[in-house]
């Protein structure tokens, strides 16, 4: 490699890497004329959906809820004192229940899964790979048969369009397979590092890692000022096609009924409730019957939202709904000649008791 005297840099090569392609680079194909390489191109509404055949409402289900018993309440209150090492034990032992009140809480989930396509220009090194286009029309994207997950599963696949590959130049290197080199600006040197260009090092003493002349071969390119396109791989020319990414959504929606038991919205998230009801189908019903109105309402308005949500922008392919009993029970004793209350939420009989009677003052929370 020539070296200009006083440790002066070569010009560099006279092309550059432009990284990204053209508007025009990838040309048209029909059907697709609104697709933009290295970004989906907006969600393809699906095709008008040929109208279900009729499905009978479900039965309404019983809906009667089990009251928690006494022995269930105290059981959980000794567990719970137990694993409390500032707790006495007298109030969970010797209280008396005076009263058990259910104040439990419904949870109402609408699951809507949908199926929604988008397209992309992309392109990948070319090794020979099959070439289509304009063999035939490519099919439209919703044409393209793809194997959907389990259902409620959220998932991605992307897929080849049929008849949209073609092979063009590489644009990043202008078909050369090489481009400058980005650590020495294709010079294929740099300034020595030990004598920072100058040639000399300790005063007059010639320089021995760049011989005096100031810069040294680059260690990334080895002095060819080239590298390997990161593009085409050195392979020159580009596969380029459009990709079909096909997107599995599970879209959910919960209604939690305004609660009278003081819980904190965290505490009845970490507990299980109990499925009073569940309804799976191609578009499901409103849920209609429940005791409490206000679950009613909730899936009414879900269920209408969920249809003009989704049905624009995405296929359904079908609809769950269900109703979760979250079961709260507060439970008043007496302990002492003076009454206390606690509280006993979750499949788990988790217990609440702020005001338990016989606590040290190191009680950990």
């Amino acid at each position: 490699m020539y070296y200009p005297p006083g440790g002066m840099a070569p010009p560099v090569l006279n092309y550059q890497g432009l990284n990204a392609p053209p508007a025009s680079f990838y040309g048209t194909v029909p059907g697709y004329e609104g697709t933009m390489p290295g970004t989906a191109g907006g969600f393809l509404p699906p095709p008008i959906p040929a109208v279900a055949p009729p499905q009978p409402r479900p039965d309404e289900p019983n809906w009667t809820i089990p009251l928690m018993s006494k022995d269930a309440a105290h059981a959980a209150f000794k567990e719970y004192v137990s694993g409390k090492c500032c707790y006495g034990s007298g109030p969970a032992d010797e209280g008396v229940i005076t009263n058990m009140e259910a104040l439990n809480t419904y949870r109402y989930r609408l699951e809507t899964f949908t199926e929604s396509r988008s397209t992309e220009w992309n392109h990948e090194p070319f090794n020979g790979q099959p070439i289509d286009a304009y063999m035939q029309p490519a099919p439209g994207p919703w044409a393209i048969p793809v194997q959907p997950p389990s259902v409620f599963q959220d998932s991605t696949q992307v897929v080849k369009v049929p008849y949209t590959s073609s092979v063009k130049d590489c644009h990043d290197c202008q078909g050369k397979g090489k481009t400058p080199c980005k650590n020495c600006s294709g010079a294929g040197n740099r300034v020595c590092s030990f004598c920072n260009g100058s040639g000399t090092s300790s005063g007059e003493e010639r320089c021995n890692h760049c011989k005096s002349n100031g810069r040294v071969n680059c260690s990334d390119c080895k002095g060819e000022g080239v590298n390997l396109c990161d593009t085409c791989k050195g392979k020159r020319q580009l596969l380029v096609f459009i990709n079909l990414k096909v997107q599995w959504t599970n879209n959910k929606s919960e209604f939690v009924e305004e609660q009278s038991s003081g819980l904190k919205m965290d505490k009845l998230s970490k507990v299980t409730g109990k499925e009073l009801f569940k309804d799976t189908q191609y578009m499901v019903y409103p849920l209609m019957g429940f005791p409490d109105p206000a679950v009613n309402q909730a899936a009414d308005r879900l269920v209408k939202e969920h249809h003009t949500q989704f049905s624009q922008t995405a296929r359904i392919l079908q609809q769950r709904q269900t109703v979760e009993l979250i079961p709260v029970t507060k439970v008043d004793y007496k302990w002492k000649e003076a009454f206390h209350s606690y509280l006993v939420y979750g499949n788990e009989n988790k217990v609440n008791a702020d005001d338990y009677p016989d606590t040290c003052c190191c009680t950990i929370m």
